[in-house]
């Protein structure tokens, strides 16, 4: 068999160049709010840094009983106090409303690029899931990056102001700025060393998540209970936890040690800056005053400087490297269709050579698979549990990408054909549909956009799905709001939401690709019979051949698909058999032996 090469996961953006991304993000969405936060956040750091000059000025016209010195000195320091408090106060709602314009923005973002990716494969590898899960957990929260920006950048600016003071005493004194340096590199190097942590163990973290919601929500609530493996859970869920958060606790206290190092360089720097001012220069008392209440501001600063770019390069900077990354992904699996969709199929689809593993696996799923999906026929896929149906479907969904080989739709390669205009053509239903928990007409509504709100189609749907019984049973009919957590919603059985979810795959009217993966796994075998024969011979009976369309019915039970005009049987990934009911029959191959096994269960 064939096998494939793993293909590993691109690494995270910089860090910079990400953050400036989500700069540019926000400042499309929200120019002039973002620029006014940003200016009044710096204005309100001035204030607060002249602290330390107003009370220079001040001690001097004391020592020097010069009182319009300190007269103009006290006013300053009423006026910056006042002017901090006042421009904080605007800058923090200013900088809240912007926030909350952005988050939205943000989130709106971050979900249309994971929908707009071509494939899947983001949503079922698990290093990427490790990788998205960190980012879903940030994004509600990723606006805070601004704030801490800004912050940053106001922090920054108070240590210029109070950089420039001290030199105004001695240039020597700016080699505090130098002795401050160790605990800038700690602090942009311990988140660093932190998330890394995190991220090796993000696959315990997300185990230990999925235990506490399997031990917490009702839809396990019944078999949690009846099995007796509450207890279980809580253990499995704190071993997984600790499996976490042990590399992470070891992580945190040796850069700590390290940090804490740092500050006791620039601690006994600071210390020598106070005794060379006062004994080294004999300074005079005003201006040993001003190292003192500026040295003091510095070190405030620098801690605040190096706690906020901590904080930014330990959570909000690492969000943006992750949306960096997710953008730079989605562009690199963006579709690079450049041939029209076809609107008429006259030859059908054909597979030549496929052979597929998924991303992240050795093991192939296909394997150089060549099959011609004739136009305007009802096709069975059948075989197995693990044969490669639902993969082949996915293929022809464009959800991947052969690994080798190719598919074309008459004699267009898939490949060359955009991704979003080809399913716009294709239209179906899946056995892992999801349950759409809104009002019944647009749960089914959903399969063709825009007649969300066309109830004859919907009704249209509902009756080529045989939901009629379904919907003649809401209290509302259509307009029944679906899901007991919801107000007034009401719970459907699970062949309920199957029926729903067949009749939504129905909405489309003309799609040259009518997919069926076991649509009907809930349903009794006569009751899926009975339908697939149905909707086989309706689809004859409109002149499905005009358009080509094809329709693929996947099922495991080899008995309901008799009626296709054509039979692919897949075994242990590759193709076993083609041909028709009878031709298959009487070929007395796998597809007979396993059809007269499975008729005879029936008898």
């Amino acid at each position: 068999m064939t096998s494939f090469p793993d293909r590993a996961i691109a690494p995270l953006p910089p860090a910079l160049s990400s953050m400036w991304r989500l700069c540019k993000l926000g400042y499309r969405h929200e120019p002039r709010l973002m620029v006014v936060a940003f200016v009044l956040s710096q204005l309100a750091a001035l204030p607060d840094a002249l602290l330390a000059l107003w009370l220079m000025l001040l001690g001097k016209g004391l020592l020097e009983h010069r009182p319009g010195m300190v007269q103009g000195a006290a006013i300053g320091l009423g006026a910056s106090a006042a002017a901090t408090w006042f421009l904080r106060t605007v800058s923090t709602r200013m900088q809240r409303r912007f926030r909350d314009k952005v988050t939205i923005a943000l989130e709106s973002h971050v979900a249309q690029l994971q929908a707009s990716v071509a494939t899947i494969a983001h949503q079922e590898r698990p290093e990427y899931l490790d990788r998205l899960s960190m980012l879903r957990n940030q994004v509600f929260v990723l606006d805070h990056m601004y704030m801490s920006l800004f912050s940053t950048l106001g922090w920054i600016l108070r240590l210029g102001v109070t950089m420039t003071l001290l030199a105004s005493i001695h240039p020597a004194l700016m080699l505090l700025a130098v002795f401050a340096v160790p605990t800038v590199l700690t602090s942009t190097w311990r988140p660093e060393v932190e998330r890394s942590a995190q991220e090796r163990g993000a696959q315990s973290s997300r185990l230990a998540r999925h235990l506490f919601t399997i031990a917490t929500t009702a839809p396990p609530g019944k078999e949690v209970r009846v099995t007796g493996i509450g207890e279980r859970l809580v253990t499995e869920r704190r071993a997984a936890w600790e499996h976490w958060y042990g590399p992470v606790a070891t992580s945190r206290w040796g850069s700590a040690l390290w940090h804490a190092l740092a500050w006791a360089i620039f601690g006994f720097a600071y210390v020598g800056a106070v005794v060379f001012v006062s004994s080294g220069l004999g300074a005079p008392a005003s201006q040993v005053l001003l190292v003192l209440a500026a040295g003091a501001r510095l070190s405030a600063y620098i801690g605040a400087t190096v706690g906020e770019i901590g904080f930014l390069r330990g959570f909000w900077m690492d969000g943006s490297r992750r949306l960096a990354w997710l953008e730079d992904y989605a562009a690199s699996v963006a579709a690079a269709g450049d041939l029209p969709v076809p609107t008429v199929l006259h030859r059908g689809v054909r597979l030549e050579h496929v052979s597929f593993a998924y991303p992240g696996t050795s093991r192939v799923v296909l394997d150089d698979v060549s099959v011609t999906l004739p136009a305007g026929a009802v096709v069975a896929i059948v075989g197995e549990n693990g044969a490669g149906k639902t993969t082949l479907v996915k293929l022809l969904a464009k959800m991947y990408e052969p690994s080798s080989g190719s598919i074309l739709a008459d004699d267009t390669p898939l490949a060359r054909l955009p991704a979003s205009e080809w399913r716009e053509c294709l239209a179906g239903a899946f056995q892992d549909f999801f349950r759409f928990e809104f009002r019944a007409g647009h749960t089914i509504g959903l399969g063709d956009v825009p007649r969300l709100d066309d109830e004859p189609a919907v009704m249209t749907a509902v009756d080529r799905a045989g939901a009629g019984d379904v919907v003649a049973r809401l209290a509302s009919g259509l307009d029944t709001q679906l899901g007991p957590t919801w107000p007034c919603g009401v719970e459907l059985s699970f062949g309920q939401w199957q029926k729903l979810a067949l009749a939504r795959g129905f909405m489309r009217d003309q799609p040259l690709l009518l997919v069926l993966d076991e649509p009907t796994a809930a349903l009794d075998a006569e009751t899926e019979h009975a339908l697939f024969e149905r909707y086989a011979a309706a689809a004859r009976d409109t002149g499905e051949s005009d358009s080509g369309r094809i329709t693929i019915i996947v099922s495991h039970r080899f008995s309901t698909v008799r009626m296709a005009d054509l039979i692919v049987v897949l075994d242990g990934a590759r193709l076993a058999e083609v041909g028709t009911h009878d031709e298959l029959m009487a070929k007395g191959g796998q597809y007979s032996e396993l059809y007269s096994i499975q008729a005879a269960a029936y008898r």
